[in-house]
């Protein structure tokens, strides 16, 4: 029996760890799961493990007002503690490139246990962006003892950093997993939100915002909102719906500059089913998320990513996903462009998704049996 310990403690990392919980959990003879939160972000990190039916064995709960990189770190460490100390685990999975992420590693590292690393080898090899993710995964990649890369580009990453080949695999990512289990989900049980919204957009046209990156705070959210703001003003008939992130430094700008646009919808963030129903509802998205980029062109939705780097260039060289950093003017011309040009519109929804075919959980549970 192989005791496997899953951590994870935002949003993005419970979705994309909840389906490889979920597939370690169809061997109980092989495995003895237990799930960790840290609760890095507490609500909607609640309304993911309700929705995928996760119960977590241990929740740190840390998650503090105006709460800091250092003292987080620190008290995810000294958190884990004890839980390592309880369960002793054989292999810790982490995923991605969360301060969670960072300091499990590390704790796991002093337990002498082995870490997995979710979604290993992204990289863009700039310290200050995205930061503090890039730091952040680089520390796990030297720490992990097993690395499960989402792409042949991830793998080669880790290759050309000295990562021994025969602790790699590419399995695809977990995200897309999640995302087609999620799909089915919503459409059989629609949650009140999703016929609310669905009355509400009725025939229009959707353009979908997400923004929240620590990169962009201040001026770069600036530049973002007067481009929305242009782009709402060229495109009356269609409705930008953005579900704002509850970050002061998102809220104010967004609030200040786009409420009293009539096409564009300013609206609480979203529980992740309710999320990929306006994802599928969408015409085009405009986002900084790492995981819209690879959830989107499952969807056969074109992505515009605001961002000057990116650590998924799989789908910029795929053409699913066009770089527009935080650029007013290009934000804008990108967007009417593909809004007005119907043959690059089909040519960037129709491409195949560079990030997996949902089998990734699968792989990942398979390889930990054998080693």
């Amino acid at each position: 029996m192989k005791k496997i310990l899953v951590v994870f403690g935002t949003r993005p990392e419970a979705i994309k760890m909840s389906p490889l919980v979920k597939k370690f959990e169809e061997y109980p003879d092989v495995f003895e799961t237990r799930v960790c939160v840290t609760a890095q972000h507490r609500e909607m990190l609640d309304q993911v493990l309700d929705f995928f039916e996760v119960e977590p064995h241990y929740d740190l709960d840390l998650m503090k007002p105006g709460q800091n990189l250092y003292g987080l770190t620190a008290a995810i460490i000294l958190g884990l503690k004890d839980v390592l100390e309880d369960f002793n685990p054989d292999f810790v999975c982490v995923h991605g490139d969360t301060s969670t992420t960072m300091s499990t590693s590390i704790a796991s590292f002093y337990n002498q246990s082995k870490v997995c690393h979710i979604e290993a080898g992204l990289r863009t090899n700039d310290k200050w962006s995205p930061f503090p993710e890039e730091i952040n995964r680089q520390v796990t990649g030297r720490i992990a003892d097993y690395h499960f890369a989402p792409t042949t580009t991830s793998r080669d990453n880790l290759l050309k950093e000295g990562i021994k080949d025969d602790t790699i695999l590419v399995t695809g990512n977990t995200v897309i997993d999640a995302l087609l289990e999620s799909v089915k989900k919503i459409e059989e049980n629609p949650s009140d939100i999703v016929v609310n919204l669905d009355k509400l957009i009725g025939d229009e046209e959707v353009i979908l915002v997400t923004g929240h990156r620590r990169e962009n705070h201040g001026a770069g959210f600036e530049r973002i909102c007067e481009a929305l703001k242009e782009i709402a003003v060229s495109k009356p008939d269609h409705k930008i719906i953005y579900p704002v992130h509850l970050n002061p430094k998102v809220q104010e700008p967004v609030n200040r500059i786009l409420s009293d646009v009539k096409n564009i919808l300013l609206i609480d963030p979203l529980a992740y089913q309710d999320f990929i129903w306006l994802m599928n509802r969408s015409k085009l998205i405009i986002t900084d998320s790492g995981g819209v980029q690879e959830e989107a062109p499952s969807l056969g939705k074109p992505v515009l990513v605001m961002r000057d780097t990116t650590e998924r260039p799989e789908a910029v060289d795929a053409g699913t996903v066009v770089l527009v950093g935080t650029d007013k003017e290009l934000i804008v011309s990108e967007t009417l462009d593909l809004l007005n040009n119907q043959d690059r519109f089909n040519r960037m929804s129709e491409l195949h998704n560079p990030y997996g075919d949902g089998k990734a959980c699968e792989r990942v549970a398979k390889f930990i049996m054998n080693v």
